[in-house]
């Protein structure tokens, strides 16, 4: 019996609970494996095999190749955690924000100093904000990312 998720109706937002970090435990291991500068190296030298000494599934592994961090999270990952894969490739965080809402960096920079997204037309899934699926990179269809 899964448990009533009224939070599945916030548009634009995963919420990391206990379902979700049983789906992204692995691939939440694998970004934190990324805190040693040895295997930042490893990493970095080859993804793709790096990645095949961690029991993801594909479509994790895939999300993390392309660089897909909306994907990332809707397969299990925590931003906290997927961080880690930034800071490998020298990005902020802010850089990393701005490329999961469609955004430069700069663009998202502004956005949250003016106080970020608008509650109008975000409120519930359905609606037509600019925080809706359909206003965003991860409500486009995904294309899978080349090995």
């Amino acid at each position: 019996m899964s448990l009533d998720k009224p939070y599945l109706d916030i548009p634009g937002t995963t919420i990391f609970d206990a379902e979700q970090s049983r789906k992204g435990y692995h691939l939440n291991q694998f970004c934190m494996s990324l805190m040693k500068a040895a295997n930042r190296e490893r990493f970095k030298a080859d993804e793709r095999a790096y990645l095949d000494e961690w029991p993801m599934t594909e479509a994790q592994k895939q999300a993390v190749l392309a660089r897909d961090l909306n994907r990332c999270i809707a397969l299990g990952g925590n931003i906290y955690f997927l961080a880690k894969i930034g800071a490998t490739d020298g990005k902020s965080f802010q850089q990393m924000a701005g490329s999961m809402t469609g955004l430069s960096e700069a663009q998202y920079r502004d956005m949250m100093i003016a106080g970020g997204r608008s509650i109008a037309g975000n409120r519930f899934v359905g609606e037509d904000g600019d925080a809706q699926a359909q206003h965003q990179p991860q409500g486009q269809p995904h294309r899978p990312a080349s090995a």
